[in-house]
């Protein structure tokens, strides 16, 4: 983070006005970072994009969970469709909304999500990691793992978002381990959010099926029998291991992509929390929406 001293120095070379912005949007974003009661945790199985526009079970779902959430002071997302070379945290003031997909309708693609970025938090999160060094990114932005499904949470775009890359040349022990470090920043306002999804085959889906909600492949069915279990019994070796876990696992993540996010958030499930699941539906076969919700044990 910049210190007072490279502030203050960084401020006396800019016009008065300007200087008077930065200021401005340094209080805002500092007081975004202020101690605050313990944050929940989400993940969100987010499926097709097609659910940014769409009022289906899953869309109701989300708007449902964001009724329980105190009001964040800012979002950290950890999205399945931004894979990078190392770790990286989007740190622009206003983020551009990326329609990363192809073959839908372009009323998708009209549809744009203003909200601010962080860089202050984009800072704290760069600080607060100590077993990597992340990377402060101006180019990516929020892609639909992010704002697809955010926006039902929070359709004013009223909150800042900054998202956190998946570094594709890790294990799943280092994205279990780093998202600990995170934890920090739930008791700073900070709502952290997986967006990926449980079980995801987009090879095996069945193109046939898209419109019947609920039908899954035994082997997903088993997939995701076993998923729910392991997080039941707070199992997260075998969930950290999920290759070791039998065939059926193996086909509901051929790519460990979508599943990283889930794991980011149970790795922030602490002793006196319980996890809620909502949107457990299958379709299409491959896929599944189960999302999950962390929170105090009431």
């Amino acid at each position: 983070m910049v210190d007072r001293k490279s502030f203050l120095t960084m401020m006396a070379t800019l016009p008065f006005g300007a200087a008077a912005a930065q200021l401005k949007a340094l209080q805002t974003m500092t007081d975004s970072l202020s101690p605050s009661e313990r944050m929940p945790v989400l993940f969100l199985g987010h499926g097709s994009p097609m659910n940014a526009i769409e009022d289906n079970v899953f869309t109701k779902g989300f708007r449902e969970i964001a009724k329980t959430l105190p009001m964040p002071q800012a979002i950290l997302c950890i999205s399945a469709h931004w894979e990078t070379k190392g770790t990286w945290v989007t740190a622009m003031n206003q983020p551009r909304t990326i329609h990363d997909f192809g073959g839908f309708p372009k009323e998708l693609f009209e549809v744009q999500y203003p909200a601010p970025g962080s860089p202050l938090l984009a800072n704290e999160t760069k600080a607060i990691i100590q077993s990597t060094t992340v990377g402060l990114d101006a180019q990516w932005g929020l892609d639909h793992g992010s704002w697809s499904v955010i926006k039902h949470l929070y359709p004013k775009a009223d909150v800042p978002i900054v998202q956190m890359s998946i570094d594709y040349t890790q294990p799943t022990s280092y994205h279990y381990a780093l998202a600990k470090e995170l934890l920090p920043l739930r008791r700073k306002g900070v709502l952290i959010i997986g967006s990926g999804n449980s079980v995801h085959n987009l090879r095996m889906v069945a193109w046939d099926q898209l419109q019947s909600i609920g039908y899954g492949y035994d082997w997903a069915k088993t997939a995701n029998d076993k998923i729910k279990q392991w997080i039941a019994d707070r199992n997260h070796k075998a969930l950290t291991q999920f290759e070791k876990q039998g065939q059926e696992m193996k086909l509901a993540i051929p790519t460990p992509e979508h599943y990283l996010p889930m794991l980011y958030a149970l790795a922030l499930q602490e002793k006196d929390e319980q996890t809620t699941l909502y949107n457990d539906i299958l379709l299409a076969g491959s896929l599944n929406m189960l999302s999950i919700k962390i929170d105090k044990a009431s």
